[in-house]
């Protein structure tokens, strides 16, 4: 069997989201698929601890807690970032030391869903990089200085290199140095420290979306789509594209909506959603950009 670690960290706040995650990717795994979860625990409740553990009835694997000294984050605790980027976001930062005897690990952010098996992601040569991501959505909108800039709400990182290189360490003093200066929390961390040490991933392990317009691959198979900025499927509204594979996964977790939870999120959270995108886009219908869209989607990636 293919041995698969992959992490995601969480507070109770977000364990359901973070249930979310772990069941897209044992729903999608293949059958020899080894997965091997570690949840870096930033207080989840024993309710919701049974609640991800049910999920081994997905796919057969190994769910563990790690439970986190918050006091080793003492740095990260004020970072002015956005809103939405709580503390376990920096977590990843010290994988290395959290998982000593972890050599390679996939960490995925919370507001994400697997659409495939993850084998292939997690043995992709990282070509003596001490990570892999996928290029941010800006580096598709402008032109970025730094040429491998990626996002991190999904990254493989090679930790036996991060702990041979100190990374861990540099992250640290980055943060220490430059602390008034970051505004994109743990991405700009992690981008500007290893600049030119990140192996860039096909955009489909990351298809970053936030609307039918904003997608940073318009595929029609991404094998992990990730709910960028606001827009998270969870909320009622939420004009995201690819909500319903949020609401897919969903169900099968302990989470579930009712039957009469359906009719509020399946059709009139459409409605809804619909009404807010044309008040805060009325033209959407003028913009280009719109219209490529609807080529790529409809035309172009049939």
């Amino acid at each position: 069997m293919d041995r698969i670690n992959i992490c995601v960290s969480t507070d109770d706040n977000y364990s359901k989201y973070a249930g979310v995650v772990i069941a897209s990717a044992l729903s999608h795994a293949a059958e020899d698929d080894d997965l091997h979860v570690y949840i870096l625990d930033g207080g989840v409740s024993e309710e919701n601890r049974e609640k991800i553990l049910a999920l081994k009835s997905l796919h057969k694997c190994e769910i563990n807690f790690v439970d986190i000294d918050e006091k080793l984050f003492d740095l990260y605790k004020n970072v002015k970032t956005h809103s939405y980027i709580s503390l376990p976001a920096y977590y990843r930062l010290k994988l290395a030391s959290i998982l000593p005897e972890i050599d390679k690990i996939i960490y995925f952010d919370c507001d994400v869903v697997v659409n495939s098996s993850l084998k292939d992601l997690f043995n992709y040569d990282l070509n003596g990089n001490p990570i892999g991501g996928v290029l941010d959505i800006k580096n598709r909108k402008v032109k970025l200085e730094n040429e491998t800039y990626v996002n991190s709400g999904m990254l493989v990182f090679d930790l036996e290199r991060i702990r041979e290189e100190n990374i861990e360490q540099e992250l640290y003093e980055y943060t220490r140095d430059n602390f008034d200066k970051i505004v994109m929390g743990d991405q700009q961390i992690i981008n500007e420290v290893l600049e030119g040490r990140i192996q860039v991933l096909p955009d489909e392990w990351n298809v970053q979306t936030s609307n039918f317009v904003n997608r940073s691959s318009y595929t029609k198979h991404p094998r992990v789509i990730h709910y960028v900025s606001r827009q998270k499927p969870w909320i009622y509204g939420s004009w995201n594209y690819f909500k319903r594979y949020y609401f897919e996964n969903l169900q099968q977790t302990p989470w579930r909506l009712s039957e009469d939870e359906k009719f509020r999120w399946y059709v009139l959270n459409e409605i809804v959603s619909i009404m807010k995108y044309v008040k805060y886009r009325p033209l959407f219908i003028l913009r280009p950009r719109y219209w490529y869209a609807l080529w790529q989607t409809y035309v172009a990636n049939r």
